[in-house]
């Protein structure tokens, strides 16, 4: 029988690159889940299998009932039973004046950071419950604190994705699952494109550590509650943002 593997969704560049490679380092096998980027998602299996660990990709739309449930068979019939889910995946995030916002545009961002982790957690549960163990790590953002103008639509979202880590961390604690959430700061990756040192002046007056974040930084957090060290953390959400932040 193939071990348990890991789920990182929107796992093609970025922090779910990062993420990815960071677990595939401790050994499990991580299943990088991605929408449309094929070659990226390729990369990213090679870079870990050169480090001597093990990946697959694999294609579909986590907004979508069917195709959830038939990507979700495929990696438990390639790769085992998931045993970690890491919800990272994410689409545009447009910035709109509130008297401009429509309730499409909340829809938007609640199909990526509510729908997806709701439908990967209810084709997982049944496993993670059957064996008494499981963790469900969501990325969310310091933007529920700071409460960006021209982003209500998002930070809607990802407030509202926290809501779903405290209450799954209740309900489906008694089963030995643990739920959590990392919030990154604005760590520059690909899609936010050739940011340079200067872009960044104004974002880091507000950082107490002086500096900008690296990918590195939030993967090492996942991995923590990803980690036999976290099972006696659940229901929480840790800021990875130097400081900007403090709760």
């Amino acid at each position: 029988m193939p071990m348990g593997c890991v789920l990182v969704t929107g796992a093609s560049r970025g922090l779910g690159a990062a993420i990815a490679e960071r677990l595939a380092a401790t050994g499990r096998h991580v299943a990088l889940n991605y929408a449309h980027d094929d070659r990226g998602a390729a990369a990213v299996a090679g870079r870990i299998a050169r480090a001597g660990g093990s990946a697959h990709t694999a294609r579909f739309d986590i907004t979508d009932e069917e195709s959830v449930r038939l990507g979700m068979a495929e990696i438990v019939a390639t790769a085992g039973p998931v045993e970690v889910v890491v919800n990272n995946a994410t689409g545009p995030q447009p910035l709109i004046p509130v008297e401009s916002q429509t309730w499409n545009d909340h829809l938007d961002q609640l199909r990526f950071f509510v729908k997806a982790p709701l439908l990967v957690l209810q084709e997982v549960l049944p496993g993670m419950r059957a064996a008494g163990d499981g963790r469900i790590i969501n990325v969310g953002s310091e933007v529920t604190d700071l409460g960006n103008p021209e982003m209500g639509h998002y930070v809607a979202a990802k407030a509202a994705m926290h809501g779903l880590t405290r209450s799954w961390a209740r309900e489906l604690g008694p089963y030995g699952i643990t739920v959590n959430t990392v919030e990154p700061g604005w760590i520059p990756v690909e899609r936010h494109g050739e940011v340079v040192v200067g872009d960044t002046g104004p974002y880091m007056n507000g950082v107490a550590l002086g500096h900008m974040g690296e990918p590195s930084d939030v993967a090492e957090a996942v991995a923590y509650l990803a980690s036999p060290a976290a099972r006696f953390v659940t229901g929480q959400r840790i800021a990875v943002n130097g400081g900007k932040t403090m709760t």
